[in-house]
């Protein structure tokens, strides 16, 4: 049984609500998704970001955290990965044409592309990593695992749905070729921007590693 006091629960929810709610790539993605494709069609990448996410922790919990730990070099290959595949991700974005719903628009990430992106999505490792550290007590671990994951998942649902709500409604301001342009760029290049970290990080490892700034 899990023996997460309500203090704990609390509090667990509350970080789940703050690291939810602020922007990052699934939030900026959602936005632009919501924006080009509407409310139904970003469903399915709503959903894939919750069902990915929960798995994540779940596997950060249960099995990659220990893992990490004997083998950092392993968490460093899947920062580049990451960090490759965002700026992969913002040059579509930027390109994905003039018209609401167009034909040369790109089409919304399917369930299954937002499960898999979660894999290489460094601020879902960050929340994954904390919630599991901080707030899974080590008494009957496994099953606070799961409801460390499980909370997690339910106050981050609403959270990701309102990230694509605010792009829906940005439709009608958006109803203009070049405005809906200017827009996907914007969103690219915030999307980039949520990179940089990832990036200062690994070349301060690097740095490091071949002994830079002894």
């Amino acid at each position: 049984m899990p023996t997460m006091p309500p203090d704990l629960l609390l509090a667990l929810a509350l970080f789940a609500l703050v690291s939810s709610i602020t922007p990052g790539p699934n939030n900026a993605m959602l936005l632009a998704s919501g924006a080009n494709f509407g409310m139904r069609r970003s469903l399915p990448h709503m959903a894939g970001v919750s069902i990915g996410f929960f798995i994540l922790a779940l596997a950060v919990g249960l099995v990659l955290g220990g893992l990490f730990a004997a083998v950092p070099a392993l968490h460093g290959v899947l920062k580049v990965i990451g960090a490759a595949y965002l700026l992969w991700l913002a040059w579509k974005i930027a390109h994905a044409g003039g018209r609401l719903e167009g034909a040369d628009a790109a089409r919304p990430q399917t369930f299954w592309q937002a499960v898999a992106f979660q894999w290489v999505n460094p601020k879902a490792w960050a929340m994954a990593l904390g919630a599991m550290t901080a707030y899974a007590p080590p008494e009957h671990y496994a099953a606070n695992v799961v409801l460390t994951a499980a909370v997690f998942t339910l106050v981050n649902a609403p959270c990701i749905a309102t990230w694509a709500g605010f792009g829906v409604a940005l439709r009608g301001v958006l109803d203009r070729p070049s405005r809906l342009k200017a827009f996907n760029w914007t969103m690219a290049g915030l999307l980039a921007l949520s990179v940089a970290p990832v990036i200062v990080e690994l070349l301060r490892e690097g740095a490091a590693a071949i002994g830079w700034g002894r």
